[in-house]
């Protein structure tokens, strides 16, 4: 489903400013300040202005609008990948601009992914409400994220009522059991990769396990997007390792150590792939 992005779960990325602020773990290894500061030096992270982005990549939502409308379809627009649609260190009026942008390209389904749900209600309601075609999520990499975000997110829900909610678990540092009030109505997960100087923490195959399952007993889809650098050494099978391996004979622990932990083996994005127990999971929810 990635036509225009190499994100798994979604058609487009649009992004109508870069830049943000780290506000969690899951930050440490932030793919768009690796790329939008440190490599290309097009913003500055943190505590700094955004940066907006030009009338070209404004646009692009119309003409995707133009072709879903000739296609029947109603393609999904993973919306600020490069910053964060409820960052409070945002003008105003750029969100509101966004926001109008998404009501005036009603086929398409916006996921306004967000490490600060907190703001979702007072942000949005500052700028005339939620779009009908946006979708909520929030960032949960462990489970004190969990008992954080969550509950935020579905009091989002309530008092905004966007299109589904869904929930990224990515990067999964840690297990994650997820309250039954509190479950999405979409579940994605994936492990992290190589950032710039920032190496990747390994997540079990375990914890994504116990996700999939969550979601098939709440009966809501699930997404695998990624296994990430590592894999559990148990994975091996003794053939012939990859050039581009990376260090397959390092070990670390995910998990807690003293209880035995996890021995895990540093592969490389490509070789560990998507698939979780021979199975690539690519659920997406039903959107009339």
């Amino acid at each position: 489903m990635a036509e225009n992005s190499g994100i798994s779960w979604t058609t487009h990325t649009w992004n109508p400013w870069m830049g943000c602020t780290k506000v969690s773990p899951a930050c440490d290894g932030c793919y768009a300040e690796a790329l939008m500061d440190k490599r290309y030096n097009k913003v500055q992270w943190g505590n700094h202005p955004r940066q907006r982005t030009g009338a070209h990549t404004w646009n692009d939502p119309r003409r995707w609008q133009r072709q879903a409308e000739k296609d029947g379809s109603r393609p999904f627009v993973f919306c600020a990948s490069l910053a964060d649609i409820f960052d409070n260190q945002v003008p105003a009026e750029w969100r509101a601009d966004a926001f109008n942008v998404m009501r005036e390209t009603p086929r398409l389904v916006y996921l306004l992914l967000t490490k600060r749900p907190q703001n979702i209600v007072k942000l949005s309601d500052a700028v005339g409400g939620l779009p009908v075609n946006a979708a909520l999520a929030t960032t949960v990499e462990d489970q004190k994220r969990a008992g954080i975000n969550l509950p935020a997110h579905k009091a989002a829900k309530i008092e905004t009522n966007p299109l589904f909610t869904f929930g990224s678990f990515e990067p999964l540092l840690g297990p994650v059991v997820v309250p039954p009030a509190f479950m999405p109505d979409w579940v994605i997960t994936g492990g992290e990769t190589d950032q710039g100087g920032h190496k990747a923490r390994p997540s079990h195959h375990d914890w994504f396990r116990d996700l999939r399952d969550q979601a098939a007993a709440a009966g809501v889809p699930y997404h695998h997007k990624q296994n990430g650098e590592w894999i559990p050494l148990t994975q091996y099978d003794g053939g012939e390792w990859p050039s581009d391996a990376g260090g397959c004979c390092r070990l670390t622990y995910s998990g807690d150590k003293a209880g035995g932990g996890f021995p895990m083996q540093k592969v490389g994005k490509k070789f560990a792939g998507r698939l979780l127990d021979g199975v690539e999971h690519n659920d997406f929810p039903e959107v009339a």
